[in-house]
């Protein structure tokens, strides 16, 4: 994409039109798989008639994942497991696919007490029914759920998302470099939908990287947080592709943004009802708001260069981490081999530990790719192999196979 000419997201505060690609506000409300006619004739009969003709398509819950690669996840959804010699697996690969607060109903053949338990209490399902179905069963049974009138404790599979929050050592060090191609990967290697947050508010580079404008609607969500509905996302969020959004700013240099606390709870958790995994690009050091992020993060990404600063920054970060209430940092060396840079083992000897992942100084890509707008992992199969074990880490996924396991996806366990 043109870096001259990038695509400007509609403004919040504006209430500009969203854009074409399919939007968490554009979403289905109801979408059902089943297998036989019966079962159809049951659901037809028997679930709410303010549904009209909705839609119903014959499969199970194996085709309802290969479907929902390419389509939005709908609000409910219903999927038939009958026949399926792995019915927790396709769970796992359903879950892969679909928006962390979807609501699951299945139905299927099985009618151990033990299944529905598994299902219902170790997977988040909200309901499930075995056949043969009648119309008063699923009247009562799942026509609370789409008329609005289950609890929210029962609402499905919207257990939230995992939040990784990546923090550069020192200004200059790679970490928005570091934070766009993680999303981009987690996107590609988990099929999951992915929210890139660039909390850098004034000269924020994550849109540039991507060959995106971002709009004003961020800050008007952090600083009032009243504002945040849920056409949010709608107006904020800026589609990468089919599984990635950008949610950021670009704001003058001359404002001063200040984030509320409750203005940063409450975008996060619009975000983690939204997405699997929302990558935060924070600045450094954390403000108040910021260290709402932070500790809301399941994963610290510690990212430095070669020098001396560096270190010394990303001790002072490793402490702030482990102080903030979140898990274990994560530490990236990034642009290992730069001229007049540290040794590796001087690092590890300054930090006390190796780093966990290892980023080659690549001089020719990363300046192109973000001058082109365009991923530098799309094109750096380098920089692809080294995110790898990142990836796989916040993932749970071996990078290039499909899905990751249900809890680790969703529930983030």
């Amino acid at each position: 994409m043109n870096p001259t000419s990038p695509r400007e997201a509609p403004d919040a505060a504006r209430g500009g039109a969203p854009s074409s690609t399919p939007l968490p506000g554009d979403r289905p409300g109801f979408l059902a798989f089943v297998v036989d006619e019966a079962s159809e004739a049951a659901l037809r009969g028997g679930l709410p008639k303010s549904l009209g003709n909705f839609p119903l398509r014959r499969g199970d819950a194996r085709a309802a994942a290969r479907a929902l690669e390419r389509e939005p996840t709908p609000a409910v959804l219903l999927v038939d497991v009958s026949g399926i010699s792995d019915p927790v697996g396709a769970m796992e690969a359903l879950a892969a696919v679909c928006t962390p607060d979807v609501r699951v109903l299945v139905i299927g053949e099985r009618t151990e007490i033990g299944f529905y338990r598994q299902l219902t209490r170790d997977l988040g399902v909200a309901e499930y029914l075995h056949k043969p179905l009648t119309r008063d069963m699923v009247a009562r049974v799942l026509g609370p759920h789409l008329a609005g009138e289950a609890a929210a404790a029962e609402e499905g599979l919207g257990r939230g998302s995992q939040i990784v929050a990546v923090c550069g050592a020192r200004g200059g060090c790679g970490a928005t470099t570091v934070a766009v191609n993680l999303a981009v990967q987690l996107a590609d290697a988990s099929r999951g939908h992915v929210a890139l947050l660039d909390l850098h508010l004034r000269g924020g580079n994550a849109g540039l990287m991507l060959g995106v404008r971002p709009g004003t609607g961020l800050r008007v969500a952090l600083e009032q947080p009243d504002r945040v509905d849920a056409l949010f996302l709608d107006r904020v969020g800026i589609p990468i592709d089919d599984r990635l959004r950008l949610i950021a700013a670009e704001e003058p240099m001359d404002s001063m943004p200040l984030p509320a606390e409750a203005g940063m709870a409450r975008v996060l958790e619009m975000l983690r009802h939204s997405f699997n995994y929302v990558v935060i690009d924070m600045p450094m050091p954390p403000g108040p708001a910021e260290r709402i992020a932070l500790a809301a993060a399941r994963h610290c990404v510690l990212v430095l260069a070669p020098d001396l600063a560096g270190i010394r920054d990303t001790l002072a970060l490793r402490k702030l981490v482990g102080t903030s209430g979140s898990s274990r940092a994560t530490i990236v060396l990034n642009r290992a081999s730069m001229p007049g840079g540290l040794k590796q083992k001087m690092i590890e000897e300054g930090l006390g530990v190796a780093p966990d992942v290892v980023i080659p100084d690549l001089p020719r890509h990363l300046p192109r790719a973000a001058n082109l707008g365009r991923p530098a992992s799309r094109d750096s199969a380098v920089l692809r192999r080294a995110l790898a074990p990142l990836v796989q880490e916040v993932a749970a996924v071996p990078t290039g196979r499909a899905g990751p396991s249900f809890f680790a996806r969703l529930f983030g366990r």
